[in-house]
């Protein structure tokens, strides 16, 4: 009976499935089995409902785990944990390598001084805003010297023949 190519390639596909659930499963496993280790007196955990809290003792045969939370105590089931956040076993940080270029402090003080040199550059702008506002009108000079205050500009007059070079009426010239 010879298998026609859409039952070689689903049997390939459902292969491919399995093998990749046993991957998933040990990968699971060992994950777990990580967690369980950490777990000894002196680690920081979190419970899988959001309570974090500091491991006081391990009961391996019953399954529980003596927590401090603040100022309570409290005995949970050992599948109750649900990361530990800091192991017994964690190196000390050292927080001078792991500073962030902008948490150095002599990144600080160089974005500082660009603040203050920027600050005083806007206020030396506003003095000079202020400075022309509080110059009398009499001092003002307008843009354009042909108008004055208190005086509209004057409209062609378009009842004569008068027209400026420039200014013909396209729809005489057509």
């Amino acid at each position: 009976m010879p298998l026609d190519p859409f039952s070689l390639i689903m049997l390939a596909v459902l292969a491919l499935l399995i093998i990749f659930m046993f991957r998933n499963g040990r990968k699971r496993q060992q994950a777990i089995q990580q967690l369980q280790s950490g777990m000894q007196p002196g680690a920081e955990v979190m419970l899988q409902s959001g309570i974090f809290g500091t491991v006081l003792a391990v009961d391996a045969e019953d399954n529980r785990v003596t927590l401090k939370t603040g100022d309570s105590i409290i005995e949970v089931h050992r599948n109750a944990i649900g990361n530990i956040i800091t192991p017994v076993d964690a190196p000390a940080e050292d927080t001078e390598t792991q500073l962030a270029p902008d948490d150095d402090p002599a990144f600080g003080a160089s974005a500082d001084a660009a603040k203050n040199a920027e600050a005083a550059e806007i206020a030396d702008s506003l003095d000079a805003v202020a400075d022309d506002a509080a110059k009398p009108a009499s001092d003002f000079t307008p843009a354009d010297p042909m108008i004055s205050f208190g005086e509209t500009p004057a409209k062609p007059d378009t009842d004569s023949g008068d027209v400026a070079p420039g200014d013909e009426d396209p729809k005489k010239n057509s």
